[in-house]
């Protein structure tokens, strides 16, 4: 059974949140997309509204008339115990007055180290990081409003993301934008284990299928993926598409310390390293089995990544 009508709902302008509007919109969907602003990079068919979507009151007004809603917030990293449990509280308030399927974005914290075993959607959440808990305790709240039958939920779980629009990641600005100027790619961790990353676009699409199918509903699906490398042959296929000579620099642990003293955001990244320091293999099986797989080739995936920072490049020149 599938959802084909109803206007869609999308609480955040981010990348992800972007790739979700760019699929509704590919399939003629109306879109409202929501943050606080009011104001975004969006076709002129895209309603855009401004508010703090912290406050449920706001967040009702922003979703009425959906019949999905969309959860793709991300507060500053180190602002997510005070921040990010409000805001998903609020939208679940919004998609619960407007009788609509909560779709929500997640990523792979919960779970904790998995001492190389691949990650799949059985895994306890056995995090013992601040950012994992917040993660946990967001997941487990998601899970109790279905459950409860105050609200329709599905979950999507995508790993470290990269692809147009994509800045602020693991395989981001740091590793694509250097790449096209032909400078080092900073990478943090080991860059010979295994790694697998997300393409944004692909993220998108899996939400909005998990917003269209019944079965979706009550349950959280780690979203396709391109194959795993490690994660230096990951920069060196940015680097091929860039047509530049392949130049890694990997940041120790001691390293970040030292920086993050001056630099919250990145002190944050530190408790997160072990992703980086063992194998981190995502499994998205079910999702495939259940509704095909749609991730888009490693290789096609940085290519079209790489000519989007380069067009960014030279439209910043």
């Amino acid at each position: 059974m599938t959802d084909d009508g109803g206007l869609h709902v999308i609480f955040g302008t981010g990348p992800v949140g972007m790739s979700v509007m760019d699929e509704l919109t590919e399939r003629g969907r109306r879109v409202r997309m929501v943050n606080r602003s009011g104001r975004a990079d969006v076709p002129e068919r895209v309603e855009v509204v401004g508010g703090d979507a912290s406050d449920p009151a706001f967040s009702r007004e922003a979703s009425a008339g959906a019949s999905a809603v969309y959860f793709a917030l991300n507060p500053p990293y180190d602002k997510w115990p005070e921040l990010f449990p409000p805001l998903q509280a609020a939208v679940i308030e919004g998609a619960v007055a407007a009788g609509a399927k909560l779709v929500a974005v997640e990523n792979l914290y919960m779970y904790g180290p998995t001492d190389g075993l691949p990650l799949t959607e059985d895994l306890p959440h056995a995090a013992e990081t601040r950012k994992g808990g917040v993660r946990a305790r967001m997941s487990q709240e998601l899970m109790r409003a279905h459950e409860s039958g105050r609200a329709r939920v599905a979950i999507g779980r995508a790993s470290d993301f990269f692809g147009p629009r994509v800045l602020a990641s693991a395989a981001g600005e740091q590793v694509f934008g250097r790449a096209v100027e032909g400078k080092s790619a900073r990478v943090a961790g080991d860059p010979d284990q295994p790694h697998t990353y997300t393409y944004v676009p692909d993220i998108g699409k899996g939400l909005v299928i998990l917003g269209e199918r019944e079965e979706a509903l009550g349950r959280a699906w780690h979203l396709p993926s391109p194959e795993t490398v490690t994660t230096r042959e990951f920069v060196e296929i940015a680097f091929e598409e860039a047509g530049k000579p392949a130049r890694i620099q990997a940041a120790p642990k001691i390293v970040l310390r030292a920086i993050g003293l001056f630099n919250p955001p990145l002190r944050e990244t530190i408790e997160m390293l072990y992703e980086f320091e063992e194998p981190f293999v995502v499994d998205h099986s079910d999702f495939a089995r259940t509704f095909g797989d749609h991730a888009t080739p490693l290789r096609t995936a940085i290519g079209e990544t790489v000519r989007w920072y380069r067009d960014r490049l030279s439209g910043m020149g």
